[in-house]
């Protein structure tokens, strides 16, 4: 992308007052939207592989530790790690997962928050195409200060159900075939109930765990696994439709989604932001934006972090139970 113009500038400082304001939904493919930090002077070209000097860090998002209604916060942060560490970032939204994964496979995304099942996806090719930076640390007590999260078996609150049994012939909504918390922990799990002969009446994708959990609480699906964290993150702001909708099973914990590296990306780029993140909590300023997105802090992980999502994935396709019916 060429320098922008200063109404060009105008007109994306307004689609980003439409994106916090307006809940854009992130899974949506297409063209990315994209916001630069503050501090940064200039954008990237689309097709530019390595960042250098003048040129940002492409920061993408795309499973978070917030739900859609604390997107800004990312912004914060990409502004947060320019100040830091002088490198310009660009936070880069709407994308969906599998995009994601393609642009940091061949460069053009030097880095992302991503799901853990998309990153064991990048780690374990022949060519591994992604290396982890940091992780987050949720504060609430359940995470146990661990690099872990669980996905949630969510019904209306009104609901007669109970436990994952008593769905059988219902409607189940799920966020993403990529993802681990809205599909792979799921399948895992209705493996080892032996759920794997066609037990709901009616499967639908949805697009995003935001999208679940509204459709759930309005009656347009009678259940989801969703993320814990999106869900913690509005129920205790108090925000989209958490409040209409009742956990009645918990399954993981499992290695919590990550930011990591494009293989690509210069490695003292790399250490810079990974330096950045995981000093953030003593930085009072690094502290709030944590606590904004109740974070204790972001810690280095090691790949064996993600060992459970790859087992759990590794036994539903030997059993070749690989899609949720």
């Amino acid at each position: 992308m060429s320098t922008l113009s200063r109404s060009t500038l105008l007109i994306g400082l307004v689609g980003l007052v439409a994106l916090l304001g307006g809940g854009l939904l992130w899974w949506r493919i297409g063209e990315p939207e994209t916001v630069a930090s503050p501090t940064a002077r200039k954008l990237s070209a689309p097709g530019e592989r390595t960042p250098s000097a003048g040129k940002p860090v492409r920061l993408a998002m795309s499973a978070a530790f917030v739900s859609e209604s604390g997107v800004g916060v990312y912004s914060k942060l990409a502004e947060y790690l320019t100040r830091k560490t002088g490198i310009q970032t660009e936070f880069v939204s709407g994308l969906a997962y599998g995009t994601i994964n393609s642009m940091l496979e061949d460069g053009t995304m030097h880095c992302g928050f991503i799901c853990g099942l998309p990153y064991v996806m990048l780690r374990d090719r022949q060519r591994p195409a992604a290396q982890l930076i940091a992780a987050p640390i949720l504060k609430a007590a359940r995470y146990k200060g661990q690099p872990k999260y669980y996905s949630d078996l969510i019904v209306h609150k009104d609901s007669p159900y109970q436990k994952l049994q008593d769905l059988e012939g219902r409607t189940y909504v799920y966020n993403d075939e990529l993802s681990n918390s809205g599909y792979n922990l799921p399948r895992y799990r209705m493996l080892q109930l032996g759920l794997t002969k066609g037990f709901f009446g009616k499967v639908v994708r949805s697009g995003s765990h935001e999208e679940s959990i509204r459709m759930v609480a309005a009656g347009e699906a009678d259940a989801s696994f969703v993320d814990s964290l999106v869900l913690d993150y509005d129920r205790e702001k108090g925000l989209g439709h958490a409040q209409q909708v009742r956990v009645i099973e918990s399954v993981g914990p499992a290695g919590i989604c990550p930011l990591v590296a494009s293989t690509q990306m210069p490695a003292d780029l790399r250490d810079r932001l990974q330096h950045a993140l995981v000093t953030m909590h003593e930085a009072p300023e690094g502290r709030q934006l944590l606590d904004e997105a109740l974070l204790d802090r972001f810690s280095l992980v090691e790949d064996s972090n993600y060992d459970d999502i790859r087992s759990m994935k590794e036994a539903a396709e030997k059993a070749g139970f690989t899609v949720i019916r």
